[in-house]
């Protein structure tokens, strides 16, 4: 039986540093949370068109497809005496917190095309800060720890940690909807919104304050190079582009996380709908709360499974703590079709714990995968490039997320929707809520299983290519020739 495997203690992260790493976490699923779940206010507040809602989820992501990479590229060629991330941390914070703010301060008694296009203009503005914020802050945590196994205790500290914003988040329907503390929806959504951007500056700058960067000393000897022509960058940014989009093992990852993320943030609001006009016939207050206390016990419920993925992970391996975490959330997902009863309201809750399985696994053993895939790409590039691997992985996620936002406002139309009927919705318009709810993110997390079967960076490979570089480095003891399966990972 093969001794298992014990981190040395100079690749082990103190407790409290992963905890501020992890708060970056809070800040950025309470903004992901926060944009996608008060976005409602704009149809039953405002009465705007649900496809133009879903418009604007969608058309401001379109920008990412350029900051992204462009803001990864930034973050891996920073030279400062603060690192290269931990100053696009700090400013990207303080930043996103004044946009978010400012987004929802949004004017009475105007027309929809108004406030379409006020909304449109200031999301851009808004998720180019996201971007400047969350790109160093995911590259910072690959380059952490070189630790097969501490990288995925980090991801789960961090995604514990970030599991708080969806434990709060589930009640931002309800908080802007409460009469004794707003006179109406927009101004809930105001004073929502400057809250969480206090929160979201004080809570992000704390990741730059606190951590130190592993690699930092390469970029300050590297700073007496000479400064490199407009065209010199451009011509790195694109190789390095395209050499992180032909990694395999980095595109099963992304796929997987697109089709399990996105599955569910496609029928995110259809839960809201189900339950408000299905399960309690109309009323809006009284389905808030249920979804209220459901998406609370199901984000309550990853402080448990987060935990028990780390360990899986550590024992079974990342990719098959991914099937099980996967599969168990996909039996959760087909519950809702039968347990969503307007005869029995409290079974909403029954569901909850079992779809938490799948962000719970999902934003546990990714990051951590990555991080195994950096080191790969390090060994065939001579390059660190967390930040280039950061912002393309989750440009896919957000790019995902905005065909989603958008998709589900046209699938809700294309269910025959009318928020005018109130309760009194048809009943094929339920069935076909009722089935986007339960069966689509079903459907894709099997497919995000079948893509993650055959990802090739096990326990094994993974330490040999980290002997590799560290032999490459002089930082290492030495190192074995390289084998059939590093030389494999590397031609990836």
């Amino acid at each position: 039986m093969r001794e298992r495997h014990r981190t040395a203690p100079e690749d082990r992260i103190p407790f409290l540093k992963m905890a501020a790493y992890g708060l970056g976490a809070f800040v950025n699923n309470l903004l992901a949370a926060a944009i996608g779940g008060m976005v409602i206010v704009l149809n039953l507040g405002l009465g705007m068109n649900p496809a133009l809602v879903g418009l604007l989820g969608a058309l401001p992501r379109i920008s990412d497809a350029i900051t992204d990479p462009l803001a990864g590229y930034l973050s891996d060629h920073t030279r400062s005496r603060w690192g290269r991330r931990r100053p696009w941390i700090f400013v990207g914070a303080i930043a996103v917190g004044i946009v978010y703010a400012l987004l929802w301060q949004l004017p009475g008694g105007r027309s929809e095309s108004f406030y379409f296009w006020y909304f449109l203009v200031g999301s851009f503005v808004f998720y180019l800060a996201y971007t400047v914020f969350a790109t160093p802050w995911v590259a910072l945590g690959y380059e952490l720890t070189p630790d097969f196994h501490e990288r995925t205790r980090l991801m789960g500290v961090q995604n514990f940690l970030g599991q708080l914003a969806y434990v709060v988040s589930p009640w931002f329907l309800w908080i802007m909807t409460h009469e004794a503390w707003f006179d109406d929806q927009l101004s809930g959504a105001a004073g929502l919104a400057i809250l969480i951007g206090v929160v979201a500056a004080g809570l992000g700058v704390l990741p730059a304050i606190f951590l130190r960067e592993r690699y930092v000393h390469t970029h300050k000897e590297a700073g007496s190079s000479p400064r490199p022509s407009l065209m010199d960058s451009v011509r790195d940014f694109g190789k390095g582009l395209l050499g992180t989009v032909s990694s395999r093992p980095f595109l099963k990852l992304c796929a997987a996380t697109f089709l399990v993320f996105n599955g569910f943030i496609l029928i995110a609001s259809f839960q809201f709908y189900v339950i408000i006009y299905y399960v309690f016939g109309g009323d809006q207050a009284l389905g808030a709360e249920y979804a209220g206390y459901a998406g609370t016990l199901g984000a309550v419920s990853t402080f448990a499974i987060i935990p028990l993925v780390t360990w899986l992970g550590t024992r079974i391996g990342k990719r098959r703590a991914f099937f099980v975490s996967t599969g168990v959330s996909m039996l959760g997902y087909g519950l809702k079709f039968f347990t969503y009863s307007p005869d029995h309201p409290l079974l909403v809750l029954l569901p909850a714990p079992l779809m938490a399985f799948g962000l719970g696994g999902l934003f546990t053993l990714m990051g951590s995968m990555i991080a195994d895939v950096v080191d790969v790409d390090e060994l065939k590039t001579h390059e660190r490039r967390e930040g280039m691997f950061g912002s393309l992985y989750w440009w896919v996620v957000k790019l995902g997320m905005a065909a989603a936002l958008a998709g589900g406002g046209f699938l809700l139309n294309a269910t025959g929707f009318d928020v005018d009927l109130g309760g009194s919705q048809a009943e094929r318009t339920i069935l076909l809520m009722r089935l986007c709810d339960a069966f689509i993110p079903t459907i894709a997390s099997g497919i995000a299983i079948w893509a993650v079967w055959s990802y090739p960076i096990t326990e094994e490979t993974a330490r040999k290519v980290r002997a590799q570089l560290e032999a490459r480095r002089g930082t290492g003891a030495g190192a074995p020739a390289p084998d059939r399966t590093t030389r494999g990972m590397e031609a990836t």
